[in-house]
């Protein structure tokens, strides 16, 4: 009956956990998983760690996402518990701090850096992961030093050493590669380095981590806002449509396009093949209504003014600050236009 005391309990043991749900913060950080739990967390530090699937985690906060491969405890064979592969290293000033967060996962020494790219936010942390000896970092069981190698693509060599911008030498690659692959073997898996041609520079890198089936995918797929198109340093929409066509190459879906194959963005949550897939379809769509504008003759003006981002701006546009979805538009037209 309307109004009863047994009718007030069950609305309110069906509504109002549903409520509460709605009410929690949205940090999903994996797809198809629930969010970390809160001893993941490092609030004092601002950076988030979790486990990812296999050998690999991944730690975000310091600029640009940091992939962590280390073994497993339980890892035993040849090969096993050889140390720890990072790739990237986010911004200079949270590299005490992601040292922490490294110490977490594994102990031993770190032996590789990949570098997916030559942003600041991703190779920043560089100089210091990779000199000598860090004697104000330096723990017990926890020592990088001589001959930890540096691992990029040879483009990104130049971009480092050369200019008013310049890195120190201890942060330049010291293991670059100018074929379509770098192939290591590490922690007891096989670690694929994959050239993407002329996608968000021209030295892009994606990292493929075969056993665990995690690929860490720098600036080529993001998350949280249009990829940045850098035609000055070799960069196009066409190579980063292209690098996301050989992403999704990789990648093995699991069950209806979720879970399989997990992939770490250059920023942003871990996503799979699905959201892959809507990224690049997305770009290859705003691709081609500039391009049809470009060919009846539209002017820059009138392409914005028809606003060919706007079903997608909601999830991934920016009005203000860093790349927004003006600079984007202007990229994607300027490369349509060229002839």
């Amino acid at each position: 009956m309307a109004g009863s005391p047994h009718t007030a309990a069950r609305f309110a043991a069906l509504v109002l956990p549903f409520v509460a749900w709605l009410a929690a913060p949205a940090a999903v950080p994996l797809a198809g998983q629930a969010p970390p739990s809160t001893a993941s967390r490092a609030p004092v530090s601002g950076l988030t760690t979790y486990h990812v699937q296999g050998n690999v985690w991944v730690i975000a906060g310091a600029g640009g996402n940091i992939t962590v491969q280390a073994s497993s405890a339980k890892a035993a064979g040849p090969g096993a518990g050889e140390g720890v592969l990072l790739v990237d290293t986010g911004r200079k000033e949270m590299t005490a701090a992601v040292l922490a967060e490294i110490q977490k996962i594994s102990p031993g020494r770190i032996e590789y850096i990949v570098n997916t790219h030559v942003d600041d936010d991703h190779v920043g942390g560089n100089e210091m992961f990779a000199k000598p000896r860090m004697d104000f970092l330096w723990t017990p069981g926890m020592v990088t030093g001589a001959g930890v190698k540096v691992v990029g693509h040879e483009n990104v060599l130049p971009r480092m050493s050369n200019g008013p911008g310049a890195y120190p030498s201890a942060a330049w690659p010291t293991n670059t590669y100018s074929s379509a692959q770098r192939r290591l073997f590490f922690n007891d898996e096989p670690v694929v380095v994959i050239h993407a041609p002329a996608a968000r520079t021209d030295g892009d890198s994606l990292v493929f981590f075969r056993r665990s089936d995690v690929i860490s995918a720098g600036d080529l797929f993001l998350t949280t806002s249009y990829p940045v198109i850098d035609p000055a340093r070799g960069g196009s929409l066409a190579g980063v449509i292209g690098g996301l066509n050989q992403l999704l190459d990789l990648m093995v879906p699991r069950y209806n396009q979720e879970g399989g194959t997990y992939v770490i963005p250059g920023h942003g949550r871990v996503g799979d093949q699905h959201d892959v897939l809507e990224y690049r379809d997305m770009l290859a769509i705003v691709r081609d209504r500039v391009r049809a504008a470009v060919q009846k003759g539209q002017t820059l003006a009138q392409v914005k003014a028809a606003r060919p981002t706007l079903d997608y701006d909601a999830r991934w546009g920016r009005a203000t600050e860093g790349w927004t979805t003006d600079r984007f538009i202007d990229a994607v037209y300027a490369e349509a236009a060229r002839p």
